[in-house]
């Protein structure tokens, strides 16, 4: 019994880490508004961009000429970059609210 009651934060903790897709607001350099809704789809300047799953921690979604990606780190946290036209790439700074 007790080496359950050990077991059962860890496996909640790492239910955490495999959440999916959060709820986010990211803006990219040059003006690249993304949104997503916490289990998908992935907004790229106000149209749904096409989503694809690597797996539980990693998302990419095309549209609007480029492609959004969204890793998930260990800790829950949610990372967003971009790749665009003419190798154009960078980091997407997250809204907070």
């Amino acid at each position: 019994m007790k080496s359950l009651l050990l077991a059962a934060p860890l496996l909640l903790a790492t239910g955490l880490a495999h959440a999916g897709i959060p709820l986010l607001n990211a803006t990219c350099p040059g003006k690249i508004e993304v949104h997503a809704d916490e289990g998908g789809p992935i907004y790229i300047n106000g149209k749904e961009g096409q989503l694809k799953k690597f797996n539980d921690n990693y998302f990419e979604a095309k549209g609007a000429g480029v492609t959004i990606s969204l890793s998930i780190n260990p800790d829950g946290s949610p990372a967003v970059s971009y790749t665009g036209k003419n190798r154009a790439n960078g980091i997407c700074e997250l809204k907070q609210g």
